[in-house]
């Protein structure tokens, strides 16, 4: 059970993280990316860091 809430939790900072950075990245003006090879990157990582926190609670419940 703690295991669970530790990777919860890693998983939450990993989506903070990943999600700040992706809008700090993104240049509204021309509405592109400043790096778009990294920012593929960070947009598939953070959407498996979303997917696992949302698929965790069903699994529990």
């Amino acid at each position: 059970m703690e295991s669970k809430n530790v990777l919860t939790f890693t998983f939450t900072i990993i989506a903070i993280i990943l999600g700040v950075t992706l809008f700090k990245q993104f240049d509204f003006e021309t509405l592109k990316f400043k790096n778009t090879g990294l920012a593929i990157i960070y947009i598939i990582t953070f959407l498996f860091a979303i997917y696992f926190l949302v698929k965790n609670p069903k699994k529990q419940a």
